[in-house]
């Protein structure tokens, strides 16, 4: 199973992915957890140059081929192999982060963008994409680290468009994807919806 993890800033699915994590672990079933940029060792090098180096300017479209390679590597090298291994693969952001932050946020046409996506991923889809749903105000006021990364960096109205993107896909496809709301709901009981959901999916009544 291939579960993916979405939100805007400061929403905590890097924490509800790492607890995911933990319980699969808990109960002998095997899994690993990645994220997106990275996860690779050119991943790695990719995920330092698109958010923490400051004082370059990256055009929105070299921005998309970064994450496009990033992922491309990352699906290679880690998500595939674990998949045939039998795994339950997490990954924190996946190509639906694109589509939000570069096509919505940035403005880039989602035709491009999903075409250049099922190119790096080979066509995988995640089984289920958990989307933590959170204003962007409130996001944002949550991160706490300085100096802010390139993304943190953008103006309210951006994050507003990346949101706003997110809510439409998820409304597209409800099937995959599980919405979250991370702003009313406490860290504890946003975990037990999630694994509610991921509990229905491994074991289907």
């Amino acid at each position: 199973m291939f579960l993916t993890f979405e939100g805007g800033e400061g929403c905590g699915k890097s924490t509800q992915s790492r607890l995911l994590l933990q319980e699969l672990c808990r109960r002998g079933i095997p899994a690993i957890l990645t994220r997106e940029p990275g996860g690779t060792v050119l991943g790695d090098k990719i995920r330092k140059i698109l958010k923490i180096e400051q004082g370059m300017r990256i055009p929105p479209q070299t921005e998309l081929f970064l994450f496009a390679a990033s992922r491309a590597q990352l699906v290679t090298e880690v998500i595939r192999p674990a998949l045939t291994e039998g795994k339950v693969v997490i990954c924190d952001r996946f190509v639906h982060s694109t589509v939000a932050y570069q096509s919505c946020g940035r403005g880039l046409s989602q035709d491009m963008v999903e075409q250049i996506n099922r190119q790096a991923t080979q066509n995988l889809e995640p089984d289920l994409t958990v989307f933590l749903d959170m204003p962007s105000e409130q996001g944002l006021a949550r991160k706490k680290q300085n100096p802010k990364d390139r993304f943190e960096k953008e103006d309210l109205f951006f994050h507003r468009r990346v949101r706003k993107g997110y809510l439409e896909m998820a409304a597209a496809n409800p099937s995959r994807w599980l919405v979250v709301d991370a702003a009313g709901l406490s860290e504890e009981r946003v975990f037990a919806v999630i694994r509610e959901k991921i509990d229905s999916l491994l074991c289907p009544v």
